[in-house]
């Protein structure tokens, strides 16, 4: 089997890249928790009218939301790093093709190339 490397000088960016994003998304999980109406001590003291506590369990579940969406997108940025690390960086984690340089340059922290991405979905191929 040949190994596919993609060269230094594309990776280097997209390393950089990946991590800023990463830090980003740190700091946006950061603000979140501040955001989330269930982390307020003063609530539990709080006897809040009806519409109140709706709107701070709707505030709850949004945050939840976008809490989750942040953390997946950090699975798939520090795989993504961790694959530039070995080498693998550009290589589909699932057949051992190269994932095609445009998915890359849309979504950097593609592990997958877009026929095995399909497969895993359920779509058709």
């Amino acid at each position: 089997m040949v190994k596919i490397n993609f060269p230094k000088n594309l990776i280097d960016p997209i390393g950089r890249f990946l991590r800023k994003e990463e830090e980003k998304l740190k700091e946006r999980k950061k603000k979140l928790d501040k955001e989330d109406p269930f982390k307020d001590p003063d609530r539990i003291l709080d006897n809040a009218a009806i519409d109140t506590d709706a709107s701070e369990q709707f505030g709850h579940v949004n945050v939840e939301g976008l809490r989750k969406e942040i953390d997946k997108t950090l699975i798939q940025i520090r795989k993504a790093l961790t694959r530039i690390k070995i080498g693998k960086y550009g290589i589909c984690e699932d057949c051992g093709k190269m994932i095609d340089t445009d998915r890359l340059m849309v979504f950097p922290a593609a592990t997958k190339c877009v026929l095995c991405e399909k497969k895993k979905s359920g779509k058709k191929v």
